[in-house]
């Protein structure tokens, strides 16, 4: 069996806990209008058996064991090549490799087998209400749902991630509906809001794209920290 791969990162440092390769595969249902990799939303050609990639992926398993690091699958969707990702997934457990799964929750199903082979979730949050979901990505929430339920039963570790744009996700009242919204989410270990950046703009160009958000600024990376302690006030009074 083989999967598209776009690309491979080694020694990545964000992706998940210690020094890792983040294996990008290719395909994804959704159109966010602040995507900074459009170039994978289609499925690009298949490249890579699992035993060529997980022989790529060994290579750098003397550093995951040194600074507890592993492999993220990310993309794109990399739901959307579940049944190599259950393939690839069942090898790199043989091999005692540490598993995080870099998604949106929008795939093609067969979530609990998935969740049951992967040790951390990094769930990318879209938005919070089924409308503002609807216009930020032209996909209805309910495949997102599906995954949050798949997710809180298998008991595996998540970290949240929240794209904060300009207009869109720097209000209270966002922030307080994102609070609310995490609260339904199983353990969560981590919680981060990645500013809106312009570093994806010029593949629009290159690819011929309309870009939706060509005019809106970057998010001010001191106002993003406000909100997220802001976040952070609401979420842990909602806990108790």
């Amino acid at each position: 069996m083989k999967a598209a791969v776009d690309s491979i990162e080694t020694f990545g440092l964000v992706d998940g806990p210690g020094i890792r390769t983040v294996v990008f595969l290719t395909g994804c249902k959704l159109r966010c209008l602040y995507c900074h990799n459009p170039e994978m939303w289609v499925k690009g050609k298949e490249n890579y058996t699992s035993d060529e990639l997980v022989k790529k992926i060994l290579r750098s398993k003397p550093y995951f064991r040194r600074n507890n690091g592993g492999v993220t699958f990310s993309g794109g969707e990399p739901l959307l090549q579940t049944p190599f990702l259950l393939e690839i997934c069942k090898k790199l457990k043989d091999e005692d490799i540490h598993i995080a799964l870099d998604t949106a929750g929008v795939g093609v199903g067969h979530y609990d087998e998935v969740l049951s082979l992967v040790d951390l979730v990094i769930f990318d949050v879209k938005y919070v209400t089924r409308e503002g979901y609807k216009k930020l990505t032209l996909h209805d929430i309910d495949e997102s749902e599906k995954f949050i339920e798949a997710m809180n039963r298998s008991g595996k570790p998540v970290w949240i991630r929240q794209v904060i744009v300009p207009g869109m996700m720097d209000s209270e009242e966002y922030i307080e509906g994102l609070a609310k919204y995490v609260q339904k989410i199983k353990n969560v270990e981590k919680i981060e809001f990645l500013p809106f950046h312009h570093l994806g703009f010029s593949k629009y160009e290159e690819l011929g794209f309309f870009n939706p958000l060509e005019n809106v600024p970057e998010m001010d990376a001191d106002k993003c920290d406000k909100l997220y302690k802001r976040f952070m006030e609401i979420y842990e009074e909602l806990k108790k």
